[in-house]
């Protein structure tokens, strides 16, 4: 049985795009706060780890577990809270680069595979009206870094570097890479 760890929607599509159809989806309930003093990277890798680790799962099941992490230098900038807190996360983006991780953690069984992919992005100078309209739109909710990128907030990006699946929640070339390696069948 494939097991998709991820309440996400984006998730589910993004293997869709690749032909992965889970069998079941259970969404872990984790503690995702920071440790004190815990930087992006390591934090992302370990709320991965962490979210495979918790799914309940048969030893022969295979269980998919991401998280993605938005970084403004060692800064974790998480999901909003509310529009007040998504605004001043999209204005210390506005005009500079920032990191979006995602870590993807497959268990089977006792074992267990991960993968980190970095990428860069670089938001325009945003302007009162840009935030207006983009926080009026609500299309920050739930997101890393208050942003989707595969949203209205695409046209805020003006560049990018690494993968675009994964800044928009999971990197399709290194999880299908995953699914060979634990032996998944219906991975490209």
């Amino acid at each position: 049985m494939f097991i998709l760890g991820s309440g996400s929607e984006r998730r589910k599509e993004l293997l869709a795009q690749i032909g992965v159809v889970p069998d079941d989806i259970r969404a872990p309930d984790i503690d995702e706060t920071p440790l004190k003093g815990e930087l992006p990277r390591p934090y992302c890798a370990r709320i991965a780890r962490e979210k495979a680790l918790a799914v309940e799962a048969g030893p022969d099941d295979i269980v998919l577990c991401a998280d993605t992490t938005v970084a403004l230098g060692r800064r974790i900038i998480g999901k909003p809270e509310d529009a007040a807190e998504a605004r001043g996360f999209l204005t210390a983006m506005s005009g500079r680069r920032h990191r979006v991780i995602t870590s993807v953690a497959l268990r089977l069984g006792a074992q267990l595979w991960q993968k980190d992919v970095v990428s860069l992005v670089r938001m325009k100078g945003l302007s009162k009206e840009d935030l207006d309209t983009y926080i009026t739109s609500e299309d920050w909710r739930g997101k890393a870094g208050g942003y989707g990128i595969q949203g209205p907030a695409g046209a805020l990006i003006p560049w990018i570097s690494g993968s675009y699946t994964g800044i928009v929640g999971l990197p399709l070339a290194e999880t299908a890479g995953l699914l060979q390696a634990a032996g998944y069948k219906g991975a490209p």
